[in-house]
């Protein structure tokens, strides 16, 4: 069933409204053949490729399975109901993320934007956001 896309579309709107909130715990990136999820795994996020399914887990979790992984990262939730539709919003963000210097693994959810940033830089992204929403406000 189909019909009308909720939340904000407005950039402005959604950036002066802007707040962020860091997750607790390490995230990375595992990559699994077809159809193996592990039992007792629960990702953040599975996503199913061509070559294999992704899985955003737990640093903790993917080591306790045994699995290999990559780019170990902070989970930043975007606490404002962004639409799907939205122009600009994640592209404003990764734009003034890249002029840090700091690359970001964005993830869209039906009610939120999640930023999987580089572990240790989580505060430096955190200080950036605010003056994001700070300098739409």
């Amino acid at each position: 069933m189909g019909g009308a896309m909720s939340g904000e579309t407005d950039l402005n709107a959604l950036l002066a409204t802007l707040s962020a909130r860091l997750v607790e715990g390490t995230y990375v990136f595992v990559t699994l053949p077809e159809g193996r999820l592990p039992a007792g795994l629960s990702p953040r996020m599975a996503f199913r490729e061509a070559e294999g399914t992704t899985l955003i887990c737990l640093q903790s979790e993917a080591e306790a399975h045994g699995l290999s992984w990559e780019f170990p990262c902070r989970m930043i939730t975007l606490d404002v109901h962004s639409s799907l539709e939205a122009v600009g919003f994640i592209a404003r963000i990764a734009t003034e993320l890249a002029r840090h210097g700091m690359g970001v693994n964005p993830v869209s959810g039906f009610f939120h934007d999640h930023l999987f940033v580089p572990e240790g830089r989580e505060a430096e992204a955190m200080e950036i956001l605010a003056r994001i929403a700070e300098e739409a406000g």
